[in-house]
């Protein structure tokens, strides 16, 4: 981790801190290389953590279709830590580990172990992380398939990761 391209805060270290570190223990379980690098930002760190547990914890979108989505994001970005920090939670949604493989060597969408939400979910995935762009054709089958509400958290659970993921990899963390 020397490579890193900021300091990282050591928790405990600094009392203006306290209060927000506590907030990262509560929802995280513990301060990852990631939140030590946001806590030189405090204001970003605390934003940055209510997001993300919103998108993680508290999303209508599926907990493995949300996970294919962050691991597919992780792997266009080249965002490794991203991606193994990532498997875990996958697992626990039940995203089998043949397709976690397939993710991690960049199957495409239209791989044959992916169909239905999750071959959606994939293009959507792609769409917005390469191409920015996501064709009318593409989603008009994205709202026949989903709420509105779940519509909202799948492109901020994609947009939210590739936030992340360009950190991450803009700082080397996690190279």
């Amino acid at each position: 981790m020397s490579d890193i391209r900021i300091p990282l805060v050591e928790p405990g270290t600094r009392p203006e801190l306290a209060e927000l570190e506590r907030e990262i223990l509560a929802e995280r379980g513990r301060i990852s290389v990631l939140y030590r690098a946001l806590l030189n930002s405090p204001a970003i760190a605390s934003g940055w953590e209510k997001m993300l547990t919103a998108v993680r914890n508290r999303s209508s979108l599926a907990p493995d279709l949300r996970e294919i989505a962050i691991l597919r994001v992780a792997v266009l970005n080249r965002a490794r830590y991203e991606f193994d920090a990532h498997v875990p939670h996958a697992q626990k949604a039940g995203v089998a580990q043949e397709t976690i493989d397939a993710l991690a060597a960049a199957a495409p969408p239209s791989d044959a172990r992916f169909a239905g939400d999750a071959q959606l979910v994939l293009e959507l995935t792609d769409a917005m992380t390469r191409d920015i762009d996501v064709d009318d054709a593409l989603m008009a089958r994205v709202q026949a398939c989903f709420t509105p509400q779940q519509m909202v958290d799948v492109v901020a659970t994609i947009a939210a990761y590739n936030m992340v993921s360009r950190f991450l990899v803009a700082l080397k963390i996690g190279h």
